[in-house]
C-alpha cells in the first residue's frame, strides 16, 4: 500500500499522506503502481465527461485539459516546458541541464506547451464520447507507465534530485508487470486496434528516451515529465487515427 500511495503522491495532487518512513528503494517499487495511478487520473477525468456529455465538443475538450492540470498539478507539463527550453536552446549537456533547472520559462517552453495543448485540444474535440472515455483511460495509464519504463536502464545526469531515486531503483520485473497490465487494458478496451495504438505509442516513447539520453547523457526529472506528456499525446493521436 505504501508504494501505491507513493505513486499517487508523485503523480497527482491528491491529499495522500504516507505515515511510514520512505527509503530510496521504495521509489523504485512504486513504479509498479504508476499505471494504476494513471488509470485513477483517467477515471477522475472521465467521471464528469458523462455528466456533461451534452456540452459542445470544444467545451468538453477544454474541461478535460483543465481538469487534468488540476489533478496532476501540471508537474509533468512543467517538466515538458523545461525540456523544450533545455533541448532547443543549448548545444552541450551542461548547458541543457543548467537551462532546465532555471525557474524562468523561455520562448521554447511557452511555444512547446502551447503547441502540445493545442494538439491535444484538436484531437479531443474530434473524438466521440463513446471513444473518448476509453482513450482517456488508456492515455493516462500508458503515459504513467511510460515514465516508469523510461526510468529503467537510464542514468540520472545530476548528482541529486528526487527523480534519481526512481531511476536508480527501477527494476525490470516491476516495469514488465506494469507494461503487461497496460497492454491488457489496451486489448480490453480497444481490441486489435488497441494493440496497434499501444505498439505505435511505445515506439514513440523508445525514440524519445534514446533522444533524451543522447542529448543529456541520461534522464532527468524534467525529461521524465516530458516523457509522460509526449506519451499521453501519442496515445491520443494514434487512437484518433485507429480507434
Amino acid at each position: 500500500m505504501k508504494h501505491f500511495m507513493l505513486a499517487l503522491q508523485f503523480l497527482t495532487v491528491l491529499p495522500v499522506k504516507i505515515s511510514s518512513d520512505i527509503k530510496e528503494a521504495d521509489y523504485g517499487k512504486s513504479l509498479l503502481f504508476f499505471p494504476l495511478a494513471g488509470l485513477i487520473i483517467g477515471g477522475l477525468i472521465c467521471a464528469p465527461l458523462f455528466v456533461f456529455a451534452f456540452l459542445p465538443a470544444m467545451v468538453r475538450a477544454a474541461g478535460i485539459l483543465i481538469l487534468s492540470v488540476f489533478i496532476t498539478g501540471a508537474l509533468h507539463l512543467d517538466g515538458f516546458a523545461d525540456t523544450c527550453d533545455g533541448f532547443y536552446a543549448s548545444r552541450t549537456k551542461e548547458e541543457a541541464l543548467r537551462i532546465m533547472r532555471d525557474p524562468h520559462c523561455g520562448v521554447m517552453a511557452v511555444v512547446g506547451v502551447v503547441c502540445l495543448l493545442l494538439f491535444e485540444f484538436a484531437l479531443l474535440t474530434n473524438l466521440s464520447v463513446s471513444i473518448l472515455w476509453k482513450t482517456l483511460l488508456l492515455m493516462y495509464a500508458f503515459s504513467r507507465w511510460a515514465m516508469a519504463f523510461a526510468c529503467y536502464g537510464s542514468v540520472y545526469p545530476r548528482s541529486e534530485g528526487k527523480a534519481k531515486f526512481f531511476i536508480e531503483n527501477a527494476h525490470f520485473q516491476d516495469i514488465a508487470c506494469g507494461g503487461i497490465s497496460v497492454f491488457l487494458l489496451f486489448l480490453l478496451l480497444g481490441g486489435l486496434s488497441g494493440i496497434m495504438v499501444f505498439g505505435l505509442a511505445f515506439i514513440f516513447v523508445i525514440l524519445f528516451k534514446k533522444y533524451a539520453q543522447k542529448k543529456i547523457g541520461g534522464l532527468s526529472g524534467d525529461t521524465l515529465g516530458a516523457t509522460g506528456e509526449l506519451a499521453q499525446a501519442s496515445v491520443l493521436f494514434f487512437a484518433f487515427l485507429i480507434l
